[in-house]
């Protein structure tokens, strides 16, 4: 078991959206929260918010898809703070753009913070979990990085990206004998306004999930050191799938739903 209470707890993306809530969940829990978004009057709203509740919060304004900004937040906080015992890569981005139709810049950008930026905070915060030898990484990926849809072709590899990265770290670590956990989460969309406009065919078997619920589960699967966590269960039938011929597999894809599921989609305006 992972006990949160005064962990040094890094969220990357907590101004909002599931950052924000699962910042909530872990000061419930008693941890020192560090908090990076790049997003600073929303950072500054939540540390004030976390702060009046008596939690021991520290902000950074960090641009995760940035190495450098990375760099220099990590070495601030462990300057300020100390080593971090759980890092939450929360941060992400979703264009819903078709594959034609998304710019340069902005698949340039969807891969520098679903994907690279796992890399950067990793690189940062590892060394000081193995000389201790413990800690925890999480990796907030998606269903849509175990399934992908049209529209999703950035964000759907990048996710399938954080899944492999996720993957070849734990089996890393286990290979080097390091008692440090990760935890992979892959939920189905969540109506946070990043996904504002999605539709599922099948609500009860595939429903867009509230957030406060799925921030508590990863809060709790964190706590027991799950390795994975799929929201919902249904979704753990994706890699059975990928055994059926192509054509089939399509043809579920499309009869669960999945395929039109971004054709209304609007998203975050802004984002």
């Amino acid at each position: 078991m992972t006990d949160l209470r005064g962990k040094n707890v890094l969220v990357t993306g907590a101004a909002s959206g599931i950052g924000r809530l699962l910042a909530r969940e872990v000061a419930a829990e008693g941890a020192n929260l560090v908090l990076w978004d790049i997003a600073h009057p929303e950072l500054k709203a939540v540390t004030e918010e976390l702060r009046m509740g008596g939690g021991n919060v520290f902000p950074h304004c960090c641009d995760v898809s940035d190495r450098e900004s990375v760099s220099e937040a990590a070495a601030q906080v462990l300057e300020e703070c100390g080593p971090v015992d759980v890092l939450i890569n929360n941060a992400g981005i979703v264009s819903g753009q078709p594959v034609m139709e998304a710019t340069d810049e902005g698949i340039q950008r969807t891969f520098a913070v679903n994907v690279l930026a796992h890399f950067w905070t990793t690189r940062a915060f590892l060394p000081a979990m193995a000389e201790r030898n413990r800690g925890h990484i999480v990796t907030i990926a998606s269903a849509g990085g175990l399934v992908a849809a049209p529209r999703l072709t950035d964000y759907s590899a990048s996710k399938f990206a954080a899944v492999g990265f996720d993957e070849a770290l734990r089996l890393e670590l286990a290979r080097d004998g390091l008692d440090i956990r990760t935890t992979v989460v892959c939920p189905f969309y969540v109506d946070t306004g990043m996904f504002e406009g999605v539709k599922t065919r099948f609500s009860w078997l595939l429903p867009i999930l509230e957030p406060e619920y799925v921030a508590a589960k990863i809060v709790k699967a964190i706590k027991k050191d799950r390795r994975r966590l799929v929201m919902p269960r249904f979704v753990y039938v994706a890699p059975a799938m990928r055994l059926l011929p192509t054509s089939w597999f399509d043809a579920l894809v499309g009869f669960f739903g999945v395929s039109r599921s971004m054709d209304e989609f609007a998203g975050r305006r802004g984002s």
